[in-house]
């Protein structure tokens, strides 16, 4: 019985040491990180594209590296004299097909400060 319950557990072994060889989530130069890194790349251009009063943009993974939640900060010329609500929508209409994708998006804008 013992036995078998080893011989079971078998695949799961192997998947474990392959994980703690390098080959699994999280370990750098996996698949899974280059693709995490690739979507917060995707993000930045959507946004640089769309938006080319961009002085600053920051987009980082905070799903745990799975890419299903980013946050966003953006400063852009686009935002001067717009409510904070019509900022956020020209950053969510800007990433339409992306957000489809998303569990969830935090997004924080500020225009670009204006010399005095």
């Amino acid at each position: 019985m013992f036995r078998q319950f080893l011989r079971a557990l078998g695949p799961v072994r192997n998947r474990l040491s392959r994980t703690v060889a390098g080959n699994g989530a999280g370990v750098p130069g996996s698949n899974f990180e280059r693709n995490c890194v690739s979507k917060e790349e995707q993000l930045t251009e959507a946004l640089k594209k769309s938006l080319p009063g961009t002085t600053y943009i920051s987009v980082e993974d905070i799903s745990g590296g799975c890419g299903a939640m980013f946050e966003v900060s953006i400063e852009a010329k686009e935002f001067i004299g717009l409510p904070r609500v019509k900022q956020h929508r020209l950053v969510t209409d800007s990433l339409k097909q992306e957000i489809s994708e998303m569990h969830g998006i935090r997004i924080h804008t500020n225009p670009t400060p204006t010399d005095k």
